[in-house]
């Protein structure tokens, strides 16, 4: 890839310096989630408890408190959705409830920054009805997904 780079830079500087411009915003952006991540897996791995409590809160018999967990997790995450893939990997191969899962990345649509703004435009009212409805549809997709999964 450097030898790409390389001889791009040779044929068209300018076009490869604004690329490598928008690699650097674009690393800048994602590192600071790519650490968050790589420290809860460190965690993760380092107290057996935490990973144990962690793995009863999300496995099969979770109840409403993996359903909060997932919830609550995916609200409060930001940034782009492609560095917490790893630790949702590390996750399931735990034995975390794709249902729990597949929740976590629909309750992302909810963006807490954003609830403001969206108040100021459309009311309150119209905010906190679409919020609960993206909160229910995690629940509600969350669910689809693991039928759908049974029955495969």
């Amino acid at each position: 890839m450097i030898a790409v780079y390389a001889l791009g830079w040779l044929l068209n500087r300018r076009f490869i310096e604004a690329s490598f411009g928008h690699f650097l915003e674009l690393l800048e952006s994602v590192l600071p989630i790519l650490l968050i991540i790589l420290l809860l897996m460190g965690l993760l791995g380092l107290i057996p408890r935490m990973e144990q409590r962690l793995q009863r809160m999300t496995g099969q018999r979770s109840g409403w408190r993996g359903w909060l967990l997932a919830i609550t997790g995916g609200v409060l995450s930001h940034g782009p959705i492609y560095p917490w893939y790893p630790l949702l990997q590390k996750l399931q191969h735990q034995g975390a409830r794709p249902a729990l899962l597949a929740a976590f990345l629909y309750a992302r649509s909810v963006k807490l920054p954003f609830l403001p703004l969206m108040a100021h435009y459309f009311g309150p009212g119209y905010t906190v009805i679409v919020t609960l409805s993206m909160i229910l549809f995690s629940v509600i997709n969350g669910r689809a997904v693991e039928v759908l999964l049974r029955r495969r």
